[in-house]
């Protein structure tokens, strides 16, 4: 039995007491068994996050029982967590190492410029807007393949126009130049999501500090508060909470921000404040979020949009996300519900993200049919998108469920989920 182990059941037992709640009051408003609680309580069995906070939330205890559990203050952030920009103008000279796919990368970025494997050609220039637009609308219909298709596929062909266009932007005027490596670092940054959905996370920042450098030289700074955002992706994924707040609230008072980009960063530190089980404090930042979101007026209308292009009701699938990892599951459900139904269809990641998400929430408060008939709508959408995000939300689904192992409508997907997991990136 570790220390941490015992610290918390010892602590779970005194605000058990203190609430004027039985083992089974407790099971009841939890959903795990009275048999599980006993033994955390007594230090036999460890844990869980998911387990913290819904008992954080049951007996009224602030997120200190979440505060106990070793996870959720651990500091996974990533390396560099200042965003490169101050060095020195980008050039095309700083090169694209193999961050992800890098035999398909590079043979995608010659067969783009035309030079071929032998290296003849000249380096190519910008004669006319009308070149870029046509990169605008190719970018456009990578973001959509992105939403039905897995990482491997789209990577390496948004990689190739990020090369391409920061060469265009070498050899060409002032003027076209600057649009060409403003639109060179928007394929940067989507490298940076694609190489996250793929399991890369280092891959992913690298490509994020390249989207800052070149959005820098460009003159476009909202890509520096934006990727503060995406390192706290990252972090929330690895359930670094504190991480998470921190690079949310930094990114929201960023003098660069834009309100769209301010709005996201409080999303973001409302999905840190979950994860150390603060309801309070989540719903304040949830509170700025909307805020912001009223004084977006839209991104320039040939930019990129930077975040989701497909979920026009954010605010929503985060706050049903955090009411899930504040351990209020049926609170997220009856948010989730609604709002998974204006998700178009074709946003096959998109759905498939919020929809675990909602048949977590359904677990988590006991509708374990809803669940797993969500999960058995989803589970074709996990392997077509094949995302190392979506997968953490499977394996904590797969481990929810467990729970209910006898079930027949358990028993009937449970060998679907394993699939699923043994197919998804780690």
């Amino acid at each position: 039995m570790s220390d941490e182990t015992s610290s918390f059941g010892t602590e779970l037992r005194r605000q058990r007491v203190a609430a004027g709640l039985s083992l089974s009051g407790l099971a009841e408003a939890t959903h795990y068994s009275k048999s599980h609680l006993s033994k955390v309580e007594t230090g036999r069995k460890a844990p869980s996050g998911p387990l913290a906070r819904a008992c954080d939330t049951a007996l009224g205890a602030g997120g200190r029982l979440t505060a106990l559990v070793e996870t959720s203050g651990r500091r996974a952030a990533p390396s560099s967590p200042e965003p490169p920009g101050h060095g020195g103008p980008w050039t095309a000279t700083h090169g694209f190492p193999a961050a992800s796919l890098p035999g398909a990368a590079a043979i995608g970025a010659q067969a783009l410029l035309g030079t071929g494997l032998t290296g003849r050609g000249r380096e190519p220039s910008l004669h006319s807007a009308d070149t870029l637009r046509v990169y605008r609308t190719m970018f456009d219909h990578l973001r959509l393949l992105g939403q039905q298709t897995s990482p491997a596929t789209v990577l390496p062909s948004v990689v190739a126009q990020t090369h391409a266009l920061s060469l265009l932007a070498k050899n060409s005027g002032p003027e076209l130049g600057t649009a060409a490596l403003m639109l060179a670092a928007r394929h940067a940054e989507y490298s940076g999501w694609m190489a996250q959905e793929a399991g890369d996370d280092p891959a992913a920042l690298w490509w994020t500090d390249q989207a800052v450098e070149m959005a820098t030289a460009s003159g476009d700074g909202r890509l520096h508060a934006y990727a503060l955002i995406r390192r706290a992706c990252i972090a929330m994924y690895a359930h670094d909470g504190l991480t998470t707040i921190e690079l949310g609230r930094r990114a929201r008072a960023a003098a660069t921000a834009s309100p769209r980009v301010r709005a996201i960063a409080a999303e973001r530190e409302a999905q840190g404040h979950a994860l150390v089980g603060d309801y309070d404090s989540c719903r304040r930042a949830l509170d700025h979020a909307a805020t912001a979101a009223e004084e977006d007026t839209g991104e320039e209308e040939d930019a990129p949009v930077l975040g989701s292009s497909t979920v026009r009701n954010r605010l929503s699938v985060v706050t049903g996300w955090c009411m899930y990892d504040v351990g209020r599951p049926a609170e997220a459900a009856a948010v989730l519900e609604p709002a998974l139904d204006q998700i178009p269809m074709g946003a096959v990641r998109a759905r498939t993200r919020f929809g675990m998400r909602l048949a977590l929430a359904h677990a988590g408060s006991g509708s374990i049919d809803r669940a797993c008939d969500l999960a058995h709508g989803l589970l074709d959408g996990v392997d077509a998108i094949d995302s190392a995000t979506v997968a953490h939300d499977v394996r904590q689904l797969s481990r929810t469920l467990a729970r209910w192992h006898t079930d027949p409508a358990v028993r009937g997907l449970t060998p679907r989920l394993a699939r699923a997991l043994n197919r998804s990136p780690r």
